[in-house]
This record gives C-alpha cells, structure tokens and sequence, in this order.
C-alpha cells in the first residue's frame, strides 16, 4: 500500500500532522499501536492553553530544590534510580531555566502558543467537534496573598502577548465557584483558553476528519519500520498490509528517540509521567469550571466521565513501575475544597509527557536521515500545540514558507 507519507503515532500531534500533509495534497497513512488518542493525548486536563506563552522552568529557589530532594511534594515525584539516569538533561533543564536562558526561550516558544487557539478552531469547525467544548477559560487558584499577587505581576505582563485575563478576589471565587470549599486568597481567570470535556474524543474527532478526507488509518507497531531497497520506508500494519512512502514522520511522543536511534539520532529527553482519576459529582455541588491549584500543582476539571483529577509530573522513564502515590497524596488535598464522590475509574490512568531539556518542542527533518521527519517533545503542551505543529511541518515537507520562524525547533540543535 504506497503512500506519499506514513505518519507514526495517533496522539494530537501525530493526528494533526497528517491533517495539514492531507490539506497540501500529500497522500497519508497514520498508524499507532492504539487507536487515535489513547496515549499522553488522552489523559490531560483539556485545556487549550492560549495563555501559556512559557513552557515550565525547573523552578531554581533553593526551597524547592531541597522540599523536592525529599520525594514528598505534590506538584512533583521521582523514582531515584530514574532520575539519576536524567541527571544530564536535568542539569541542561536546570541551566536552561536561569532569567536570561528563560526568556529567549519563552520568546521562541510563544510563536507557537500564539497560534495554538485559531489552529484548533480550524479543525474543530472541519470536524464539527465544537460539541466537546465545555468552555472558556479556567482558574488558578491560590491560597497565599503573597503568592497571589506575584501571579497577578505576570498576569499583567502576558496582556502585552494578547493573553487576556480577570483578577479574583477570595469572594469574587466564591461567588463564582459556590461549591468549593474553605477560604482562599483569589485567583485569575485566563479567559482565552478553551476546556475540553474528553481530550481523547477531540483527537478522534480530528482522526475521523483525516479519514473522512481519504486518509489511511491503520493499527500497527512502528518498531517494525525499515528501508526499503528504493530508499524510501514501510512498515507492518496488525491487519496484514506493509505501507510504504518515501517519507515518514516519528510523532511517538515520549518513545520517538527509542525508534529514531536506530537509524542514528537521539535527543536527550525528560520523561514527566502523569497520573488522572475520575471522580463522580456531588448532588448539587457542581464546578463550574476548570480549575489549577497552584500550590500543589494538580488540576480538576469537569470532563465527561465526572470530575478528572490530573497531577503534576513524576520524573520516571515511561516503561517504569506505576507508582500512584502521587495522585493518592493530591486526592487527599483536593477533597478538602472540592465536590469529588467516589472513585469512577478503577485504576489511575497514567502518561508521559516528552519534556526536552530546553522546553522547546522539537519537529522537522532528522539530521542525517533521507526521508525521516519528526515531531514530539512538546512538554505539557503537546494537546495544545498538536495544530500549529503539524501545520509548521507540513509546510517544510512540501516546500512551502512556514509562517513561524521553525530554526528554535529543529531536530538538528541536539547533536
């Protein structure tokens, strides 16, 4: 089965890839192990975040350093044995996040933020998948006036990005979210990101869309993909059929360099797992909407399946033991302030976001392999970014000008 390109990996970045080769006339094939958005794509907390115009830093005051050393935050877990395996890009992660490194970095970041909410909207109004909308914006929470009033500093700095927001006292999130409970300091409310009941059901929305239009979608393991005798690539569909196409994208999230090294690049990574549990509502106390608790760096949001708790980052290789403590510690938190029931799921679900050393995402052409193209890294941005990604490079696999300057991004910067 010959294709133009194969596109490995169906998570929001891979699904959007094919997408925008599909629109410039490219004849694609998308194959994952699972069916589309079922990996890192599915478990986040829904948020389209227009407002995140800087990755996150590795926070360098020294009383995170050493409350994190102890293994008992909320926001953040490690397996020892795993980080001590990461200590390299950590260091470069930690180099990376001093003052001036920050801001050059967010300034090359931000280009893409700054088109995350249109991108999507195109595809949402294609797929006619406006109905997993569950609204606009969401809250960040805080407990600490101190700490509060610092988030209200940067707040007003993102408006100069075209980032929009509303200040909240303590009562303002009381009158706002009645369901809450105990006593808090104020919040801010980013008006221009969009929540998403199900982030799984928005990739296969843009899935169907892909094959509505005549893309192949195909169940398979990219480890089998090879070189053909002309140069070109194929790879093993489950069902039987090998395609083959002359270009291939790698868009594995946090397996990618495990496939790319065969053929010669790595990159170094920093696997951040995530853990997410749903919680059925309580009668009459509903939430109304997204919220982050800024202390301790979990998120609840109203999603489908009920409330989804979703944590902070566990550093551990993605193959790693499940280690649930994390969500455990932050259920504990949570339930003191929000309307969480019992249990739905019957385990915690758990991801990895591919998290780089400099926070850039990393999509273009693999140095040094004809015909391999890549797109992962993105962080905890990847169902943020997926549209604008796959749009940048699908431009460059067929020639055209990307309207963003794509030199910060390129696969060519490690090594």
């Amino acid at each position: 089965m010959k294709h133009d390109v194969i596109v490995l990996g169906a998570g929001m970045v891979g699904v959007s890839c094919a997408l925008h080769l599909q629109a410039r006339g490219e004849a694609v094939a998308l194959l994952d192990r699972r069916a589309p958005g079922l990996e890192t794509s599915f478990g986040n907390a829904g948020i389209i975040q227009r407002e995140a115009i800087a990755p996150y830093a590795l926070p360098r005051d020294f009383g995170f350093l050493l409350s994190g050393a102890t293994n008992q935050r909320i926001d953040v877990r490690y397996h020892a044995g795993d980080a001590a395996r990461l200590l390299g890009p950590l260091w470069a992660y930690y180099r990376n996040s001093a003052p001036e490194a920050y801001r050059h970095i967010s300034r090359e970041y931000e280009t893409l933020i700054a088109h995350s909410l249109e991108t999507h909207q195109q595809l949402m109004n294609d797929a006619d998948a406006h109905h997993l909308v569950a609204g606009q914006g969401y809250l960040m929470l805080y407990r600490s006036e101190r700490e509060l009033h610092d988030f209200f500093h940067v707040a007003d700095e993102r408006v100069e990005a075209g980032v929009h927001h509303i200040k909240l006292t303590g009562a303002d999130v009381a009158r706002e979210e009645p369901s809450l409970q105990g006593a808090f300091a104020g919040a801010v409310r980013w008006t221009d990101p969009l929540a998403i009941r199900s982030p799984g059901d928005l990739v296969q929305a843009y899935a169907r869309l892909f094959q509505q239009r005549g893309g192949a979608l195909h169940l398979g393991e990219a480890t089998t993909l090879r070189r053909t005798d002309e140069g070109g690539w194929q790879v093993d569909t489950a069902d039987g059929p090998v395609l083959q196409a002359q270009q291939v994208v790698v868009a594995l999230g946090p397996w990618t360099t495990q496939l790319t090294a065969r053929f010669g690049y790595t990159a170094p990574m920093i696997p951040k797992r995530g853990y997410h549990m749903h919680y059925a509502p309580l009668p009459g106390r509903p939430l109304n909407s997204t919220i982050i608790d800024a202390e301790y760096g979990y998120v609840v949001a109203p999603m489908k399946n009920g409330l989804r708790l979703t944590t902070g980052a566990e550093l551990a290789l993605p193959d790693a033991p499940r280690t649930p403590t994390q969500i455990d510690d932050a259920e504990k938190i949570a339930r003191q302030n929000f309307p969480l029931g019992d249990r739905v799921d019957p385990e915690p679900w758990m991801g990895t976001r591919p998290c780089m050393p400099d926070m850039k995402p990393v999509f273009g052409a693999v140095p040094d392999v004809p015909g391999m193209w890549c797109a992962f890294g993105h962080g905890h941005q990847g169902f943020t970014l997926g549209p604008i990604t796959g749009e940048l490079l699908a431009a460059m696999m067929t020639g055209a000008k990307p309207r963003v300057e794509v030199g910060p991004f390129s696969p060519g910067r490690f090594g």
